[in-house]
């Protein structure tokens, strides 16, 4: 990954995506107007932080990459698999729930929000089209990036081995501790390959969902997987972190548009 600053607003960028034709990012958490604990360039509306300053952090990001606020569409995040069709932007219309977009519409900015969970890019070069994945523990498990591909696939043509993907800072697998609960039902999602995903630490298990989403990209077809390794937990001072920072915290946004 790399990294551009822009009216005084950090974000990371693929290099994968460098020479294409789309506007993508994913932003850290200073140059905004939020305090602590949100500080400072928080998106999340509903962690305590108030409605004008997301709303000016939002304008903040917006102006940085020189879009307009007004092809905004974002969804309301739920650890889910509904992939949602993005056609129009939001308006204002209430938010649907789901933890994927997709769209081939340039007039759009497709946006999301994280604070450990890892967000997923994909772009697909020969037909146009975009796609944005929230994965937590939840969604990874449930295959939700498999989700997203397979409605790029029925609605754009994407042929998965034409695709480009990033997988975004997140929660790194040396901070990323789970119970058996969660291990149960990977074994049942991921058979014996299970396994690979989950290493003991401190006497507790930990789940790797860089390369969980990494196996999961293969597994449908795609070839071209540039992994951020960049660990949120472990880098508060850029990203927030839901588990390092025990809840009180914000979120990062990331952005992904087809160039106009």
């Amino acid at each position: 990954m790399t990294y551009i600053k822009s009216n005084g607003i950090l974000r990371y960028e693929f290099e994968s995506f460098r020479d294409a034709p789309i506007l993508h990012g994913i932003f850290t958490r200073n140059g905004g107007v939020s305090p602590a604990p949100w500080a400072s360039l928080n998106l999340g509306g509903t962690v305590g932080d108030s409605r004008e300053n997301v709303i000016e952090n939002r304008r903040r990001i917006f102006e940085s990459i020189q879009r307009n606020v007004n092809t905004l569409y974002d969804v309301w995040q739920v650890h889910g698999i509904e992939v949602i069709r993005a056609t129009q932007p939001r308006n204002g219309n209430p938010h649907i729930p789901g933890d994927a977009m997709i769209t081939n519409n340039p007039y759009l900015t497709l946006l999301m929000r994280f604070a450990d969970c890892v967000p997923i890019f994909l772009y697909d070069p020969q037909n146009n089209a975009i796609g944005i994945v929230h994965a937590g523990w939840q969604g990874t498990i449930r295959k939700v990036v498999q989700h997203t591909i397979t409605a790029m696939m029925s609605d754009y043509g994407t042929i998965p081995g034409n695709l480009l993907a990033g997988i975004g800072p997140s929660i790194g697998p040396d901070h990323y501790f789970v119970g058996n609960d969660v291990i149960d039902q990977a074994k049942a999602a991921f058979g014996r390959d299970w396994l690979v995903f989950f290493q003991p630490l401190n006497q507790s298990i930990t789940f790797d969902l860089w390369s969980a989403n990494y196996y999961l990209l293969e597994e449908i077809g795609v070839h071209h997987i540039e992994v951020a390794g960049i660990c949120t937990a472990c880098n508060t001072d850029h990203w927030y972190s839901h588990r390092a920072e025990k809840g009180k915290t914000g979120r990062f946004g990331a952005i992904f548009a087809l160039e106009q």
